[in-house]
């Protein structure tokens, strides 16, 4: 019986063995199909066009984070309900719908129901406010980069995390932008992509969406044409 030998080479960034068909090395995390790791293979060393190849990928196209402003719809939802609230406090309403439901209340109790009353609305005022400040802060923590070979994200508050995703591995785009984000000047980015991690990925509220789209489909046309990439429908 014949055993077939798994082919291998050696990564161009860290020298360790890996397999010949490898795009990204699993020790050192570079990757392989980028100018830099094809300028390395071919011999041309890191002095010259490498060099010049690694300024290239280092470009940044676009950097930015989610609008505040996107937060339009959220923050009138929560004013409604602070607003509610703050009517549940101001007015008594264990009196004025004692009579009209017949309710036969005490003093005792007509004082308790309001001291609940008030609780209630000052917790839900709490809550809203709450709610909306983490948002507010979920969108401040996420920042994107895009460069000619990929983008980059970095999201989350106490879980720090980072993530790319190669432009080549793009297939499709997306805009969306409602009646506020039109008023705002924002909108999202949505990509269509090979990445079996992150298959749809979304650019949240940014400004000027339309760059950022356009900036997007040339890139990944560039990339597929550079690493002679091919999407199947």
């Amino acid at each position: 019986m014949k055993v077939l030998e798994l082919q291998t080479k050696q990564c161009p960034f860290c020298a360790e063995t890996i397999q010949a068909r490898a795009i990204k090395c699993r020790f050192c995390g570079e990757f392989l199909n980028s100018k830099k790791a094809k300028a390395l293979e071919a011999g041309s060393g890191p002095d010259s066009q490498a060099d010049e190849d690694e300024k290239t990928d280092d470009v940044v196209m676009f950097a930015g984070r989610p609008s505040l402003f996107g937060m339009a719809g959220t923050v009138i939802k929560g004013m409604f309900f602070i607003i509610l609230a703050a009517l549940v406090i101001k007015f008594p309403l264990e009196t004025m719908l004692a009579r009209p439901l017949n309710l036969q209340l005490t003093e005792v109790q007509i004082l308790m129901i309001g001291q609940y009353r008030v609780i209630a609305g000052i917790g839900l005022i709490v809550v809203v406010a709450l709610i909306l400040l983490l948002r507010m802060v979920k969108l401040k923590m996420t920042y994107y980069e895009v460069t000619p070979e990929r983008v980059e994200w970095s999201r989350g508050i106490l879980d720090r995390r980072v993530d790319n995703l190669d432009m080549f591995r793009v297939i499709d785009l997306k805009m969306r932008r409602s009646i506020f984000d039109c008023i705002f000047g924002i909108g999202t980015v949505g990509l269509i992509t090979t990445d079996k991690t992150d298959p749809e990925f979304v650019f949240e509220k940014i400004r000027r969406p339309r760059r950022l789209y356009d900036i997007i489909k040339k890139a990944s046309l560039d990339a597929d044409r550079q690493n002679r990439v091919v999407h199947m429908e």
